[in-house]
């Protein structure tokens, strides 16, 4: 069913240029807010949750502002199945590209980290010609093997290579051609609660992976936050920050905060760019957390600093 589907309808719509798609996007966007209200109350508690300070109307006009940008979000998804390489250098644009080149001269591996903010799909696609650095980036496979099979080949069309989370050490340790950037976003609620950075952001506590900070210093990888900024329909661009290039010198926890932080200002600026639709705070707070971080803290030092010291 699923092949039928990609094949019958969802590859033509691909095909179909941007200015038809957003008049269907318009019409999913009325779809989502009054018959199909996708995760609607996923979506109204974590508003509720991360903007305690507004008003219903307030968070009623947000949760619409994001439908309004999921709907673009899906439908811009479905155009990145073949989308052109000359269209999408028009439409993703890096705007410093001399960090990412200055690390790259220095043959300094990369690990570039943010969340699910306007355009992430577009950029997956577009990392591989928009830095010097071979494009790796990390996922989980899908339930269903066709589609997990079809989105990772039209994904790595330019270049980029995906690889699993379950095997991702192999992958890099074996890559030597040239230096690489591993592309990861770090945002959704981690597999397990114990084993994860827990920190405040948008107003509650909140676990983050720790697997970002933990490859940095495992293979001693630069570490760069990046926002996709939307800069009209269509159109984005791409804003580096390079938080680290020396990774093992930092304190337990500085990178994964960093990260975590700057993506909270991103959202703060824009929140309905944001995926408010994932289920971000299902995970219970551990009993006796402050001792679970202490214990998290030794276990890290211990791994990768008692040499230092």
């Amino acid at each position: 069913m699923a092949r039928q589907f990609y094949f019958l309808f969802v590859a033509p719509l691909s095909h179909l240029p941007l200015c038809i798609l957003y008049r269907i996007s318009d019409l999913l966007y009325i779809l989502l807010i009054t018959l199909i209200p996708y995760r609607k109350k996923v979506i109204e508690e974590n508003i509720l949750r991360s903007f305690p300070e507004l008003d219903k109307s307030e968070r009623t006009k947000l949760k619409r502002d994001f439908y309004r940008h999921f709907a673009d979000i899906i439908i811009e998804g479905v155009k990145n199945l073949s989308i052109s390489k000359v269209e999408l250098e028009k439409r993703m644009i890096l705007q410093n590209p001399e960090i990412m080149k200055g690390l790259f001269e220095k043959n300094k591996n990369v690990i570039l980290v943010s969340g699910h903010f306007n355009n992430w799909e577009w950029l997956i696609t577009a990392q591989s010609f928009l830095i010097p650095h071979k494009a790796f980036g990390i996922g989980m496979p899908l339930t269903n093997q066709f589609w997990d099979k079809k989105l990772m080949e039209r994904r790595s069309r330019f270049g980029m290579s995906v690889i699993h989370a379950k095997n991702y050490k192999s992958e890099l340790m074996n890559y030597t051609e040239k230096p690489f950037a591993v592309l990861t976003l770090s945002d959704q609620a981690p597999g397990d609660s114990t084993k994860s950075y827990w920190t405040d952001f948008l107003n509650q506590k909140t676990p983050v992976s720790f697997g970002t900070e933990f490859m940095a210093n495992e293979f001693d990888l630069a570490v760069v936050y990046f926002t996709i900024h939307k800069v009209k329909r269509g159109y984005y661009s791409l804003e580096l920050k390079l938080l680290s290039d020396k990774p093992k010198t930092l304190d337990y926890g500085y990178l994964t905060s960093a990260y975590t932080t700057l993506l909270e200002k991103d959202i703060l600026l824009n929140p309905s760019h944001w995926l408010w639709s994932h289920k971000r705070w299902k995970r219970e707070i551990p009993e006796n957390l402050e001792i679970l971080k202490e214990q998290q803290k030794e276990h890290f030092e211990k791994r990768f600093r008692s040499q230092a010291k």
